[in-house]
């Protein structure tokens, strides 16, 4: 298994270079926030381990929103973003921009405060790299190669099947033997190729050991202290109750504000919107301010986190199918939090997802970003008053000015049916109802 890992490269704009920085990056498209996959500044489509990539131009935002309650406003500058999620190690897939599109990289970041066009641009890379705070696979494993392998798989099976297939009709076990063997003969050709997937590295499983050991460890080593020392207990509670209650008094006094959106940007951003069966999602803000919530913050995204590589990457996010990849980063201090994501669907359905299905969870990280619909004891209300967390998100959603997917046209629906299909491939025997399911699938 190869696992996956998420890159971001964050960089100020240097001053009066906005606008030719957006007019070169809208060159890279081939529809509006669309990358073309062959476009020579950036090829996208040249690496082979790369699922997701984008471009954002991270504005101030809603951070004036802070000086409506006489709140101070901290001073941000006008970033660039370049991010993206590829398969094996994120230092592996930025030598790799560096090997084969350094020269369209200088040109796009050259638009950037202290760079160095004669510098070490891997080094350049690395330096304003920003660690993901929580990062979400759909499914831990699988490739960008095995997607588009099993997706040729399909293709040429479906192509040698019947539209109807009846159970009355067909011999599904002759039918699948035939299958096999015009796939064998297809490999034997070159016309089609089926990898077996790599070996796991022994690092990450061990570091993934010890990412997953780790709570559970303090959890076992506070029950002994507690049972060493039983004055720790009532300490302990002490602790708990103190920052539920200053969870309550701050739920109470943390200001709500959720205008309409400007029309005139709703409707710009509903241009980038929808234009392939899989979209993308950035949206940036500031977190309340005080000590209390930007500790809450990074304890919730180190939960979220542990979450995402332990119990989701199976398919889901909480009761959520249809998201790729996404991810939380701190910015500026951990000041704002950025989130990331690519879904499929249209963006009202992305948003109707999560309001049904996980609710509870959107106000988990998001209450703690200022202005968001109040909420109680951190999971209830907020995302549950519609109209108001739409509202929320649209202002602080952004424009992707570039995104490119390696594999456009396909959603996570048709990914989890070919790889059905593949394991039913690689199966030596079936019963004739497993095989009559498996042809089922093409």
């Amino acid at each position: 298994m190869t696992p996956q890992s998420h890159f971001m490269v964050v960089a100020p704009v240097a001053t009066g270079r906005e606008t030719a920085l957006r007019q070169l990056l809208d060159t890279l498209n081939l529809k509006p926030g669309m990358a073309d996959p062959a476009h020579p500044v950036l090829p996208f489509g040249v690496f082979g381990r790369l699922h997701f990539a984008r471009f954002a131009i991270l504005t101030d935002g809603t951070m004036a929103d802070l000086e409506v309650f006489d709140l101070p406003r901290p001073r941000v500058p006008l970033y660039l973003s370049f991010l993206g999620e590829c398969d094996g190690p994120a230092r592996s897939q930025l030598a790799e921009f560096v090997q084969h599109a350094g020269e369209g990289l200088r040109r796009i970041f050259g638009h950037c405060e202290s760079f160095d066009d004669g510098g070490d641009l891997l080094e350049w890379l690395e330096a304003h790299s920003v660690p993901v705070g929580a990062g979400y696979v759909n499914r831990i494993g699988r490739t960008v190669r095995q997607i588009r392998e099993n997706s040729a798989l399909q293709r040429a099976l479906s192509s040698q099947v019947p539209r109807d297939i009846a159970a009355e009709a067909i011999d599904a076990q002759a039918l699948r033997l035939l299958l096999l063997r015009f796939v064998q003969q297809e490999q034997l050709e070159g016309r089609l190729l089926l990898s077996s997937p790599e070996r796991t590295p022994t690092r990450w499983l061990l570091r993934n050991f010890l990412h997953a050991a780790a709570p559970l460890l303090v959890a076992a080593l506070l029950l002994i202290a507690m049972v060493c020392w039983p004055w720790l207990l009532p300490l302990m509670l002490l602790l708990v109750l103190g920052v539920l209650w200053q969870l309550r008094w701050h739920e109470r006094r943390d200001p709500e504000f959720c205008p309409r959106p400007d029309r005139g940007a709703l409707l710009a951003m509903q241009r980038l919107e929808d234009h392939d069966l899989t979209n993308s999602f950035t949206a940036l803000g500031p977190v309340k301010p005080g000590l209390f919530r930007r500790w809450l913050t990074r304890a919730i995204l180190y939960a979220i986190d542990y979450a995402c590589r332990h119990v989701f990457g199976r398919g889901h996010l909480a009761r959520v199918q249809t998201i790729h990849f996404a991810r939380w980063v701190f910015m500026d201090d951990r000041r704002r939090v950025l989130f990331a994501s690519s879904y499929d669907g249209s963006h009202e359905s992305y948003m109707d997802d999560f309001i049904h299905k996980a609710a509870w969870g959107l106000n988990l990280i998001f209450s703690n970003g200022f202005g968001w619909p109040r909420t109680d004891w951190l999971i209830k209300g907020g995302a549950r008053h519609e109209q108001r967390f739409k509202y929320y998100q649209r202002r602080h959603q952004l424009p992707t000015q570039v995104w490119y997917k390696a594999y456009p046209g396909l959603t996570l629906a048709d990914l989890e049916r070919h790889d059905a299909i593949r394991a039913g491939f690689d199966l030596h025997e079936m019963s004739d109802e497993q095989a009559l399911a498996w042809l089922r699938l093409l």
